[in-house]
């Protein structure tokens, strides 16, 4: 008996998943746009905040967007949890012509323009799809191109399309790391999935960010072997912690030596990425591999 073979359909990027297509309409266009990820509970929202803080500081026009369900990711910036996109939208049973950019957009910290997506309940949709409500609102409203930075602070899970649209818009994609075994693992993850993404859109492998770590000897030794490097060291700090208890961003905080070593950190890495990060073409390792070339014996 013969068996015919069928052959493979090819999908495009997306399809068959619960990730959403790009609509070219709503592209940002020239604004430099910076994904940031890491592993959950790795500080992605604390980097975040002080890395568009530093922007602003550098006096640039600052906007960024909250991509997790829980929308705590400005409320440094803006003293309090702001309502979500959805929230607002489903206020208005979704007719977003009948909100104004005061619904739902909010002056932080020097001006920085904060959003939160928000999104369903876990297990009951797709943060993808609120992700690209969030920036099809925005364009609507004209908010984009009245921005030079546009930063997307993306939750930590690898295999949801909220983790995944914000890689549509972006220029560079950055990873908050530490230096242990986790949080590297992790990021080895990440950096396969921007790699694949990266084949149908422009975003591009900026670097990782050390993060709550004294050293960075294992992050060096992993970026060294599959060609990935580290933008900038932000040490484990009370301070940091201290700052998320008051609601604050570092620059609001009192000075102090370790403080301001802090704060140039985030302001010579906001100015480096705003002069231009090269594109990295890292090769990320299988999870077996990674496995056995972190720790010791």
């Amino acid at each position: 008996m013969n068996i015919a073979l069928k052959t493979p359909l090819k999908r495009d990027d997306g399809e068959g998943s619960v990730q959403v297509h790009l609509d070219p309409n709503v592209q940002i266009g020239t604004t430099k746009v910076f994904s940031i990820y890491g592993k959950g509970g790795i500080g992605k929202s604390t980097v975040s905040s002080n890395l568009s803080a530093a922007f602003s500081k550098l006096g640039h026009r600052v906007l960024q967007i909250g991509c997790d369900p829980k929308h705590d990711s400005t409320f440094t910036l803006t003293k309090k949890l702001v309502p979500t996109v959805i929230d607002v939208l489903e206020s208005v049973n979704f007719h977003s012509e009948e909100l104004r950019p005061e619904d739902f957009v909010y002056e932080g910290f020097n001006g920085v323009l904060c959003v939160e997506a928000g999104g369903p309940p876990a297990g009951t949709g797709c943060g993808g799809y609120v992700v690209g409500q969030t920036v099809k609102l925005l364009k609507e409203h004209h908010l984009l191109e009245d921005t030079d930075v546009v930063i997307f602070d993306v939750l930590g899970d690898v295999v949801c399309g909220g983790f995944a649209s914000p890689l549509q818009h972006a220029d560079r994609a950055l990873i908050v790391t530490a230096n242990d075994f986790d949080s590297i693992f992790a990021m080895n993850r990440i950096v396969a999935d921007i790699q694949a993404k990266s084949k149908n859109y422009a975003v591009r492998l900026a670097g990782c960010i050390a993060n709550r770590s004294a050293a960075t000897d294992e992050i060096d030794r992993f970026n060294e072997a599959i060609g990935l490097q580290r933008l900038a060291h932000i040490p484990d700090l009370d301070v940091i912690r201290r700052s998320r208890l008051k609601k604050s961003v570092l620059f609001e905080m009192e000075a102090s030596p370790e403080l301001e070593a802090v704060q140039q950190e985030y302001l010579r890495l906001a100015a480096a990425l705003w002069a231009g990060v090269d594109p990295l073409e890292a090769a990320p390792m299988k999870d077996r591999d990674i496995f056995d070339f972190l720790g010791f014996d």
